[in-house]
């Protein structure tokens, strides 16, 4: 990774109309993709009167994300590159696609956007909690850790592949359906161990609502570090310094 390509940006950068679009875009695609993925699983808990974790539940699990997430990115990607993850915006930052500035702004976005979602859910829900994230019997936090490096690893590796290089071509149009499919998945994969975060914000909101925060740090942790080794190869063996264009404030 070339070092120079990292930007923190200028503070004007953080009050500039398309910074601010594109944060507003990330807050809305967030709640589109808790409150269906959240949702989804506590209308299954409704539905087996707080029955067991089940296959099938885990395949529920697994189409709600994989859908919710194809739309999030598809309806944020001309506005903000539909990041919809702290760490897909962090891969984007290691990798000189974003600024530092503008990271601050999707994270904030981010997150928020995932605690208004589970705010509605419970609301909506007459007062069902949302599930925070948290291991199985038998799974450490250094299994969970290995979980959610490689999972989200393959989740930035994807956005990379399809949406963020440059020589991509015509498999840009297909980024947000792979997208999504990485991320189902890795559910199936990851979910019975530890519920397949791969992302800080879908972990956040629901931690913060139902104030459960136990080994939470894994979910930082782990899909920051993926995020970072997905876009430092990808980016020195399959992009390189001559296809890189200047940063600018319309970039990914």
């Amino acid at each position: 990774m070339a070092v120079y390509r990292i930007a923190i940006g200028s503070p004007r950068e953080a009050s500039h109309p398309a910074a601010i679009r594109a944060a507003f875009a990330e807050f809305f695609s967030m709640l589109i993709f808790v409150f269906a993925g959240q949702g989804s699983g506590m209308a299954y808990t409704k539905l087996t009167n707080n029955g067991p974790a089940t296959p099938d539940g885990l395949i529920v699990a697994s189409l709600s994300h994989a859908f919710g997430l194809f739309v999030a990115v598809s309806v944020g990607a001309n506005i903000s590159g539909g990041h919809v993850n702290p760490a897909v915006t962090f891969g984007a930052f290691v990798g000189g696609n974003i600024t530092l500035l503008r990271s601050i702004l999707y994270w904030i976005a981010q997150l928020f956007g995932s605690v208004v979602a589970c705010i509605l859910l419970n609301f909506a829900t007459g007062g069902m909690e949302t599930t925070a994230f948290s291991l199985s019997s038998g799974v450490s936090v250094w299994n969970a850790l290995v979980f959610e490096i490689v999972m989200t690893f393959g989740l930035v590796y994807t956005v990379y592949a399809t949406a963020v290089d440059p020589k991509k071509g015509n498999i840009g149009v297909v980024a947000p359906i792979a997208i999504g499919l990485i991320v189902g998945a890795n559910i199936l994969v990851g979910g019975a161990f530890d519920g397949a975060s791969m992302n800080p914000a879908v972990s956040f909101g629901p931690a913060l609502v139902s104030w459960s925060w136990t080994h939470h740090w894994v979910y930082w942790l782990g899909p920051f570090i993926g995020s970072a080794a997905a876009a430092i190869i990808y980016d020195n063996i399959f992009i390189g310094d001559d296809a890189h264009q200047p940063l600018s404030n319309t970039d990914f």
